[in-house]
């Protein structure tokens, strides 16, 4: 359980994979959305402020907690869509990586502007068995997630391949450094700068395993059409994961409502 209150064990029935190849297809059921609808309030709302945050936020400057958790989270939109996007992929990553812990930073909390995505590579997480000491085991996962909830020109499965591929070129080590940079100043939880230290200076250290994720979160009534761009083959340097969501829009709406009730 990493500090958004969420056991992953409990989450691994969420994304329960239809077939594997040549590409990750997973289909919520509407039992496991009702199980996910009914955990991901709180830890939703964490993805953007901590509890110790909030409180001291409503403290100092006596306001109400709703109001302090409103000024960090998106509205209504693009961004809500492709956040809560993020924030699966953050949970079926983490799934993923079981029974080792996955570290990931909560990327949502650094954003200068809450009505925009936050920047660099949407989900990244860290895998050290033997943590804090690095070892041969150790791997750096990351992953680019577009969503679709409604009807468009947006192209979900192409557009998370080739920001997949900006990621395994460069993008990823310019995110890790920018994240270096906010450990300075910012607490990011259980990923500290010894952390990234290893993973940025990797010739440095042990050899460690980097994985790449394209993951298209859909709504399950465009999955269909959505499909025909799916790869034919699998590709090497990367999975692509494709999560189907009933009535997405309606999904993540009550997801963001769960997260305000919370406060």
């Amino acid at each position: 359980m990493d500090d958004l209150g969420i056991d992953f064990v409990d989450a691994v029935p969420w994304f329960a994979h239809e077939h594997d190849h040549p590409y990750v297809l997973i289909r919520v059921t509407p039992e496991n959305l009702a199980l996910l609808a009914a955990r991901i309030g709180e830890p939703l709302r964490r993805c953007y402020i901590t509890d110790a945050e909030l409180n001291a936020a409503a403290q100092r400057h006596n306001l109400p907690r709703a109001e302090v958790c409103a000024s960090r989270m998106p509205d209504a939109g693009s961004t809500m869509s492709g956040d809560f996007g993020e924030v699966l992929g953050y949970f079926y990553q983490a799934t993923q990586a079981l029974p080792i812990e996955a570290i990931g930073p909560k990327k949502w909390r650094l954003k200068q502007d809450r009505t925009k995505p936050a920047p660099k590579s949407d989900v990244v997480h860290f895998i050290m068995p033997n943590h804090p000491e690095p070892s041969d085991q150790d791997a750096i996962l990351c992953s680019e997630v577009k969503a679709k909830a409604t009807r468009g020109d947006t192209t979900p499965i192409e557009g998370a391949i080739t920001d997949c591929k900006k990621d395994r070129t460069s993008r990823l080590g310019s995110t890790l450094v920018w994240l270096r940079e906010r450990a300075m100043t910012t607490d990011l939880g259980d990923v500290d700068i010894p952390m990234l230290n290893r993973f940025i200076n990797a010739v440095d250290h042990l050899p460690m395993v980097k994985r790449f994720r394209a993951v298209a979160v859909i709504c399950n009534s465009l999955l269909e059409n959505e499909l025909l761009a799916a790869p034919a083959a699998a590709d090497p340097e990367f999975t692509l994961v494709v999560i189907a969501v009933p009535d997405l829009k309606g999904t993540y709406t009550a997801a963001f409502e769960a997260a305000h009730a919370s406060a």
